[in-house]
This record gives C-alpha cells, structure tokens and sequence, in this order.
C-alpha cells in the first residue's frame, strides 16, 4: 500500500507541446482517486507517467516513501489494467493471470494460490482453461483485472479500462469495481472522460483541463461547489446550462439581468457580489434547478421560453427549449406535467442553487 504524490508534474513533448503543465496532485494511502476530463485534457499522459511508460518531463513523482522518476515501470510496484485489456491471445486465462509472477520467479505453488484465489473473488474461476477469443468483453476485463490482482502491488492504475463494455455492463462492472477496492484497500488511479464513473467510483476525483488540473475534491463537493466555469459544465448529465448577463446593485439586492429576464439573486448571493456592479458574468443553473412550479419566497426568479424537444425518461422528462433571445438550456421536469413541442411556458430558477462565473471558459465561480 502507497501514497502517490505528484510534485509540480509537466510533460513536454518534442516540438513543445506541454500536454501536462505543472501538476500537483496527492493521492492518500487505500484511496481511489478519478483523473476525470475530456480528451486530449493529459489524464492518460498523466497516469502513463505515473507508471513510467511515459518520461516526466519536470516535477516530482513518488511512490511511498521513493521517488521515482528514474525507476523502471516493473521496478514501481505498481498494477495496470488497459483499455483494451491486453490479454495475450496464445495464452489460457490462467497463464495470462499467471505470467507477471512467472516472470518474476514468484513459486509456482503460490502462484497457483494467488490465481485461484483471485479467479474465485472475479468469478471467473470457471474459464480459467479458456483462451481470450472465448470471452466475452465483460469477462476479459475480469481476466486483466485478476492479472493486477495476482501482483498484490503498492497501487492499480486504471486506464479507461470500461469504455469498451456496453452500457449495461458498465455499470454493473463499476459497482463490482467499487466493491473490489473496498475488499482489497488498494490505492487506486482511475482515467476516465466518463463524469458517471467519476462520480460513482471516486473517493475523491481531480479534473482536468487543457493539460492543467481544475479542482480536486469529493464528487459531491465538486458537483455543488464547482470552482469554475469548465467544472461546472463537465460535470452532470445533462450539463449546467450557461446565461450571460450584467450584475446590477440596487440597495441591498442584487439582479442578474439580460434581454431575457431580471433575476433577483439569493441574499448570501448578494453579499458576495455587491461590489461587482456592471460586470458582465455568467450565470451557471443545473437542469434540475429549473422548475415549471413557482418556488415559495424566491423572489423574481422567472422567464419565459419555448419547448423545442421532450425526452421522457420516466423518473423525469428532460425537456429543451430556448429562451425569446435564441439561449438554448434543458430542464428536468417533473414527468407528470403536460407539455408539448411549441408550448410557451414560464420557468422558474431556484436563485439558492445558481452559480455566477467570470466570462470566460474556466472563468471563476464568484458564488464560492
């Protein structure tokens, strides 16, 4: 078991390309930490370094009590599972399972021990004798899980490793996934762009962005107290949605107002955003913050817009529409209300749960 710590991490490739600027990340001992951002963000740069397929081009990077820039990736006591599993196609799942210990001249008997045992935690033991082309896709993760299993190592690192399951299977795979670290009190280093497994799977999650790390925090902290703009619209599903507008002081109250609407922001709101009088912000409001219902003692809080398309998802209806000024943004509504494409409808904004960001695309949340 381990703590990871990243000291100041950047990787620059040849031509100058920073794809990681300055990272500085510390990953508790027996924790799960999520690496969570769109492609292209440097996650995977990020957890290649830490396993050392990839240089690191300055910074710090340690493994438990040694820093390891310099170590050899089979030297880091560290565990990989891949996208694309990596399985080796002439091999049985056993010898697959098996074939990091052989290496390394671990006994045979404990060898067998350490397969079996992990094969009968997967439920897999049953295809031991099987060759990969035999598996399903659901099963080959198992495998390649169980070959990290078997090396018993400091910390796992995950590379998107359920992006290649259906829908289904990924989710009953990321609870197995979350059951498993609970069992095992690994550290674990999980890449993803999926915010769902983000969400779900981490103890804590650090999101990326253009190659530099946004916020780092418990997914529910970061999903009610995102720090900027970029957070806060990569995080939910469907995503915050984003109204321009000008601050406006009057006495003691405070208006966010654009050609749509006047809205008279919550008192706790106010105090942090009296003195920023004629500056253009913008307003961040999740789906479910939105409401067809009145909400009792929020003040001016409405607008007006136009239904453009429903999707009924049975717990609730997702529904789209834009505002007379062209601003598209979704709504949860509740499914038992009656609408129609075309309708004219006022929605109503839950002023305690907005957001206001500087413009700009990681604009900072002024609300915090």
């Amino acid at each position: 078991m381990a703590q990871v710590i990243l000291e100041d991490i950047s990787k620059v490739y040849d031509g100058g390309f920073e794809a990681v600027k300055g990272a500085n990340l510390s990953i508790k001992d027996k924790e799960f930490m999520v690496i969570v951002g769109p492609s292209g963000c440097g996650k995977s740069t990020t957890l290649r370094m830490i396993a050392g397929l990839e240089e690191i081009s300055g910074g710090t990077l340690s493994i438990g009590e040694t820093v390891v820039n310099e170590v050899a990736p089979k030297d880091r006591d560290i565990a990989m599972v891949f996208q694309n599993y990596a399985l080796y196609p002439h091999m049985t799942v056993y010898q697959n399972m098996a074939f990091g210990l052989k290496l390394r001249k671990v006994p045979k008997d404990q060898i067998k021990s350490r397969v079996n045992d992990a094969a009968k935690m997967l439920g897999i033991d049953q295809l031991l004798s099987r060759k990969p082309k035999a598996l399903s896709g659901g099963q080959s993760q198992r495998v390649a899980l169980g070959r990290a299993i078997v090396r018993n190592p400091a910390a796992f690192l995950f590379d998107e490793p359920l992006s290649n399951l259906d829908a289904k299977l990924r989710v009953t795979t990321r609870a197995e996934l979350k059951a498993l670290h609970n069992r095992l009190q690994t550290t674990s280093i999980y890449v993803t762009h999926d915010q769902a497994e983000a969400m779900t799977l981490g103890d804590r999650i650090c999101v990326m962005y253009d190659g530099v790390i946004q916020q780092i925090a418990a997914p529910m902290d970061v999903y009610d107290r995102p720090v900027n703009k970029f957070v806060a619209g990569f995080l939910g599903t469907p995503p915050m949605n984003f109204f321009d507008g000008k601050i406006e002081s009057s006495g003691n109250d405070v208006y966010l107002i654009n050609s749509d609407f006047k809205i008279k922001l919550s008192s706790a709101h106010a105090l942090k955003l009296a003195q920023k009088n004629g500056k253009n912000v913008v307003m961040g409001v999740r789906p479910e913050s939105l409401s067809t219902n009145q909400y009792d003692g929020c003040g001016q809080n409405e607008f007006s817009a136009k239904v453009k398309v429903i999707e009924p998802l049975g717990d609730r209806q997702d529904v789209y529409m834009n505002t007379s000024d062209g601003v598209d943004f979704v709504a949860n509504i509740d499914p038992h209300v009656k609408l129609k494409t075309d309708d004219e409808v006022q929605m109503f904004i839950d002023i305690e749960k907005v957001h206001i960001f500087e413009m700009g695309e990681t604009g900072v949340n002024l609300t915090l």
